[in-house]
């Protein structure tokens, strides 16, 4: 896409034309863009000092302030290499109505990095993919600028802003670097642009030797392609193949299973004091903890998590209870919101609720067509390997009592004060659906029970065998992580 680049070839369709004039075409496509369930996501990379502010200011000159919002990715902070690597990038995401655009992007650190290994360059362009497939299906525009100058023209460039003691401190040593190894970055480059072309999302490559002229360029890539979106006739997109389920994992567990309330009561401090130290060392070795809790309603969720927490330290970990989207959480993407609370190095989310709504509520409830929840199994696959790969420890438990259980604990509720708070509508409600709310739970495990993040189904009838249960398959799963962990960190 850049080796044979010709920057003598030019696009003479748009000379004369002002660009005031092509970004008011663009601001009429942002006012129906803000009245549709769309948005648009415009990235500007390229070469250091190709010019991506100056077409940025172009590109935002006639738009509408209320509407758009413009983030800029330069080098990482300390707190970014906390997080997961599409962290900072979810949360600047563009909800619907609304154009974001990136200064730099997720693209930027592997562009600049001309020594990474390609096992690494794989992962992290295949997360991207991800990304990107995923922000097009839920109808975000992906819309890719590289900017693209000569050596020559970059050399003039740098040496100007060096001579303008205002603008000097502009000069990083990105700038520097590029400039003196032009032909190896330009042959990576090009190399990361091709493997990143994709048919939903591809590059445009364009010229910015005459910076007025990429403006108008990027101006009209820009209306073009919103236009094209906004007209097009509303599809209902295919569902995605699903192959029958040959079991049902569900029907495995023992839900009669119990234990001796002596030897819970012996049990239970000793393994919660173990948990303690687990979460502990997982601090002092910087390792990030997600556990998710779903299953049946009234199954013992608030009780497993509390029982597991009690003697863990309240500093190193976040309880994030999952309800129904806000108003604003459902102009974004459905991952969106859990991107927010991922946690940092060192410290651990559990999550009451989680992503899997998306196959279970949502699904039931009729909340969302049938092509988007049922192209969330391999998404969230592939969320959960991304966030594994990342260093992230992902456990996953699955609360299960069967429907009689179910309304005994319903019954017993409305009749105690002391619990008739945790009682609604919806829960006799959601009752009635028992079994439909059952198949999705068995589609959910079949479908997402990965290496990266199995599915461990807990028996909750009795809540004491539930609660040691949970507590037990923490411990293991944590150890044998850690030990993985620091045996990686020897064989480095």
């Amino acid at each position: 896409m850049l080796k044979d680049f010709d920057f003598d070839k030019k696009d003479t369709t748009l000379s004369g034309t002002k660009r005031s004039e092509l970004g008011s075409e663009l601001a009429a496509l942002q006012r129906k863009l803000v009245n549709s369930d769309s948005s648009l996501l415009i990235i500007v990379d390229g070469w250091e000092s190709s010019g991506k502010g100056h077409i940025l200011k172009d590109l935002t000159r006639e738009l509408d302030p209320r509407y758009f919002e413009v983030s800029v990715f330069d080098d990482a902070l300390d707190d970014y290499a906390e997080r997961p690597f599409l962290w900072r990038f979810a949360r600047d995401l563009p909800g619907k109505g609304r154009i974001a655009f990136f200064d730099r992007s997720f693209y930027s650190e592997l562009m600049n990095d001309l020594k990474v290994k390609d096992e690494r360059l794989e992962h992290h362009l295949g997360y991207i993919s991800f990304l990107e497939r995923m922000l097009v299906a839920d109808n975000t525009i992906v819309l890719k600028l590289f900017l693209h100058h000569s050596e020559n023209t970059m050399e003039k460039r740098i040496e100007k802003l060096k001579d303008d003691p205002h603008r000097e401190f502009l000069i990083t040593k990105d700038d520097e670097k590029q400039l003196k190894k032009y032909t190896k970055y330009l042959k990576h480059f090009d190399k990361i642009l091709a493997m990143t072309n994709f048919d939903s999302s591809p590059w445009h490559v364009i010229s910015s030797e005459d910076l007025k002229d990429a403006s108008r360029e990027a101006i009209s890539i820009a209306s073009s392609t919103l236009k094209s979106h906004l007209e097009q006739t509303e599809k209902k997109p295919p569902v995605p193949i699903r192959s029958g389920l040959k079991e049902k994992p569900l029907a495995k567990v023992d839900l009669k299973a119990t234990i001796p309330e002596e030897e819970y009561e012996a049990q239970l401090e000793k393994l919660q004091e173990e948990a303690g130290e687990l979460v502990y060392e997982m601090w002092l070795k910087k390792i990030p903890c997600v556990l998710v809790f779903e299953g049946t309603d009234a199954a013992g969720k608030g009780g497993a998590i509390s029982r597991l927490t009690r003697l863990i330290d309240p500093r190193s970990y976040d309880v994030a209870t999952t309800a129904a989207p806000t108003e604003n959480e459902s102009r974004y993407n459905y991952l969106w919101r859990f991107y927010q609370t991922f946690p940092v190095k060192g410290k651990m989310t559990i999550y009451d609720r989680s992503w899997y709504g998306r196959v279970l509520v949502e699904r039931v409830e009729g909340f969302t067509p049938e092509h988007r929840w049922a192209a969330a199994y391999e998404e969230i696959n592939e969320m959960e390997h991304n966030l594994v790969h990342d260093g992230l420890l992902i456990i996953k438990f699955l609360i299960v009592i069967d429907k009689e259980e179910q309304k005994r604990r319903f019954k017993d509720r409305e009749n105690d004060p002391e619990k008739i708070h945790k009682l609604t509508d919806e829960d006799w409600r959601n009752h009635e659906k028992f079994e439909q709310y059952e198949e999705a739970m068995n589609e959910m495990v079949a479908r997402t029970d990965t290496k990266d993040a199995p599915w461990i189904i807990v028996a909750g009838t009795q809540k004491e065998y539930a609660r040691i249960k949970v507590l037990k398959e923490f411990i293991s799963r944590a150890r044998a992580f850690i030990d993985d962990h620091e045996g990686n960190k020897q064989g480095k």
